[in-house]
């Protein structure tokens, strides 16, 4: 694990809060983020934040592959995982690095996150904002949500932006 993941999952669970059982959220009861609907058999009430950091790294920081990106777009890519899925997070990073969009973050996709500069970033926040948008006009119930979600990607590019100033992303 690098040094990106305490920032990422911080942020993660700052984003996220504790427990939360809104009738318009579509995963349901959820815990630090972690929903009923994606982990059916896990206590969710009385999930601890030390489980939540463990289901984090396991299944959306290590399945994105995040220790091998760049900080900018690993921790951007964590929490797209994270709140939108990781198959659109994998395929998000794919079209602002404008390589073959497969969902496959393989040896060509991270040679490319380290070619990027901080418009590349940009762009991957542009159109996780896009997908939200898609999102909430395939489903009315869930503009509500619309606010949270851009003051999330805004706060994600304070964080990362000037990550990808750095000389890791030139």
């Amino acid at each position: 694990m690098n040094a990106d993941w305490p920032t990422a999952i911080d942020f993660v669970l700052k984003m996220e809060g504790g427990y939360s059982q809104d009738p318009n959220d579509p995963g349901g009861e959820t815990n630090f983020g972690i929903s009923k609907r994606a982990y059916p058999s896990l206590d969710i009430k009385n999930l601890t934040v030390d489980v939540a950091k463990e289901i984090y790294l396991r299944d959306y920081w290590n399945i994105c592959k995040c220790d091998e990106l760049p900080s900018a777009l690993a921790i951007s890519v964590f929490d797209t995982a994270v709140n939108q899925g990781t198959g659109i997070a994998k395929r998000l990073l794919q079209i602002a690095l404008n390589v073959t969009v497969d969902g496959i973050i393989g040896d060509k996709t991270i040679a490319a996150a380290f070619k990027a500069n901080s418009r590349t970033v940009k762009l991957f926040l542009a159109h996780r904002l896009d997908q939200y948008a898609q999102l909430i006009a395939t489903n009315s119930r869930l503009h509500g949500f619309a606010i949270n979600w851009a003051y999330r990607v805004l706060s994600l590019s304070e964080l990362v932006l000037p990550m990808a100033t750095k000389s890791e992303i030139s």
